[in-house]
């Protein structure tokens, strides 16, 4: 039996719609590696939401004129409208402002609160003097005490990876308006973080497979921590259950400590709605399953540390020890998978900065495989890269364009024109055996790259099979067989063989075009399946309509396999799998993204 497998997403602040910058760290990365899990015979379980507590949506709301609610009801929606477009094949997309939410954090909480690793304690508070408000330690900005980084967070210095306090920061500013905050005095309950040192410590050393800039930069931080709040002075979030703290309205979780929990929380509500309230448990406390985490590198500290101290408190397995809590005892990360970023102009993608490429723009005029094969063959995986629109176009118009869809187009168009069907073969040369075996081969060997999170190997490795197919049609020039009709038969069934694993091969990175091969092959049902957006009411809160972003994957036909293709199948004429792009387009960008803006 394969290993259960957990693919926690990073979950994206519900205060705008998408830009390619997200998707290349959280959402590509994630769905590639689950659509693969799938098909290897995996039971998956891909979940995630819209982070929606904080100030920064009060401030979004304000900018806006409306409520915080209005504010995530809107963003939300169009949050899951972008992710089902580039077709993230989640289980459950839901939100952190569910009912649902609010108890697994709570329950959760009360955990780490019983085994003694939440303290209370005063700290200088970060006030916004205009508006009288806490402003988030990420919110604010000014030069590291340690390193002397300029452009140092409240919460931690991007340069050299230490924890910080808004108020160690030298010439502090808020990120929102620029003015200067005020400091003061106020309480707040707080993760006991240096109580994890051992523990974190003995799990962290156990991580050796684990991408060396994730593993490297959390090991730093362990001689470091410090407790850390988890709370804040807002009204925004969700309520604090204890007493003396549950009727003080200005007095919510910190917005990082309810979103991490939202992993958790999904799963739970994911079980809820399934009809097996229990069914989340076989993620999260069979100790045979896996969870893979992924995210951009800014949110590498609470993935690698934070949370897995959050699991380590409910679970009593701190430095402290304790019982386990409501939910027993919870796996930590099998693996945090932390993309780069994504760049445009050497800048990080960023809306507030105007350095932005819309994901529904995006699709809208190129469609989402092309996206989603970007981002892997050329996107952040270990580095910070670049992207261009030259880069985009030379993708497209040379690998996707002249070699998949070139290869697929002219296979099914010589076999259609001559058989009308996939063509049955007769004795097979040693150059037929050898292009099939290796199509067979690569399974192995793509299949690897795509467990370990190596996908630009692993799309290579595929795009290889598929420059060999391409080849041997030229070497073998079946146009040219028709004094031959056997010969020319068989060489048209061992090109369609190897278009059909290249396309098994190519189908978590193209789960679109997947289908249409799958279809312009003679197959009909669902190769790939496609998730989709759903109004439900929230299981706790009569009346609330949330909208989810689901699918069913179990019925999709789609094996990591090879299949033998079926002769006599009919063939229609094909249509081209992918329009060139012209080549102008890399020069100037469209109008919407030009160059040079």
């Amino acid at each position: 039996m394969s290993n259960p497998v957990l693919t926690a997403v990073a979950w994206p602040y519900a205060n705008g719609p998408r830009h390619i910058g997200h998707v290349s760290g959280f959402g590509v990365p994630s769905d590639v590696f689950s659509r693969y899990m799938r098909m290897a015979g995996h039971k998956v379980l891909m979940v995630s939401g819209t982070d929606e507590h904080g100030t920064p949506i009060q401030v979004q709301a304000d900018n806006e004129g409306s409520t915080p609610r209005e504010t995530v009801d809107k963003y939300a929606r169009q949050i899951n409208g972008d992710l089902q477009g580039l077709g993230l094949s989640y289980d459950l997309f839901t939100r952190t402002t569910t009912g649902n939410h609010y108890k697994v954090v709570q329950d959760l909480f009360l955990g780490l609160w019983k085994n003694g690793y939440v303290v209370e304690k005063t700290q200088l508070g970060a006030i916004s003097p205009s508006t009288g408000r806490t402003l988030p330690d990420r919110y604010i900005e000014g030069t590291c005490p340690i390193c002397g980084y300029e452009s140092a967070r409240g919460d931690q210095c991007d340069n050299c990876g230490n924890q910080l306090d808004p108020a160690d920061l030298k010439n502090p500013r808020s990120k929102i308006n620029g003015e200067t905050p005020e400091f003061v005095e106020t309480e707040h309950l707080f993760l006991d973080l240096p109580a994890f040192t051992g523990a974190l410590g003995n799990y962290l050393s156990s991580r050796q497979d684990w991408r060396p800039n994730v593993l490297k930069f959390s090991l730093n931080l362990l001689d470091d921590l410090k407790p850390r709040a988890i709370t804040r002075d807002l009204d925004w979030g969700v309520p604090i259950p204890l007493d003396g703290w549950r009727d003080r309205p200005m007095k919510r979780f910190y917005v990082w400590f309810d979103a991490v929990i939202g992993y958790l929380s999904a799963s739970v509500e994911w079980a809820r709605r399934s009809g097996n309230d229990d069914a989340w448990q076989e993620f999260w406390t069979n100790p045979d399953a896996q969870g893979y985490y992924f995210m951009g590198k800014d949110n590498i500290v609470f993935h690698s540390l934070i949370w897995p101290s959050l699991l380590l408190g409910q679970n009593g397995a701190g430095d402290k020890g304790g019982e386990p809590g409501a939910f027993g005892t919870l796996n930590l990360p099998t693996e945090v998978v932390s993309s780069e970023f994504l760049k445009m102009s050497g800048a990080k993608f960023s809306t507030s900065r105007g350095t932005v490429i819309y994901v529904h723009d995006f699709l809208r005029e190129f469609g989402p495989d092309s996206l989603r094969y970007f981002i892997s063959v050329a996107g952040p995986e270990t580095q910070d890269v670049d992207f261009t629109w030259e880069e985009f176009v030379r993708r497209v118009n040379f690998e996707l364009a002249n070699e998949w869809g070139n290869l697929v187009n002219r296979s099914i168009s010589m076999a259609h024109k001559n058989v009308g069907a996939i063509p049955t073969p007769t004795a097979l040369t040693a150059e037929d055996e050898a292009l099939k075996a290796a199509a067979r081969d690569a399974f192995g060997v793509v299949g690897g790259h795509l467990r370990s999170s190596r996908f630009k190997q692993a799309a290579s490795e595929a795009m290889r099979v598929v420059s060999a197919a391409n080849k041997y049609l030229s070497d073998q020039e079946p146009w040219k067989r028709k004094d031959d009709p056997a010969r020319r038969d068989t060489i048209l069934h061992t090109a369609l063989q190897v278009v059909a694993d290249a396309n098994t091969l190519l189908t978590p990175f193209l789960p679109h075009s997947a289908q249409k091969v799958h279809e312009a092959l003679g197959g009909k049902g669902v190769w790939a399946a496609q998730p989709e957006v759903k109004d439900v009411e929230d299981l706790d809160v009569p009346g609330q309509i949330n909208p989810i972003l689901t699918g069913d994957y179990a019925g999709e036909q789609a094996r990591w396999e090879s299949v033998p293709i079926e002769a006599g199948r009919p063939l229609e004429k094909p249509t081209p799998l992918f329009t060139k792009l012209d080549p102008k387009l890399g020069e100037t960008g469209p109008d919407w993204a030009p160059v040079g803006d």
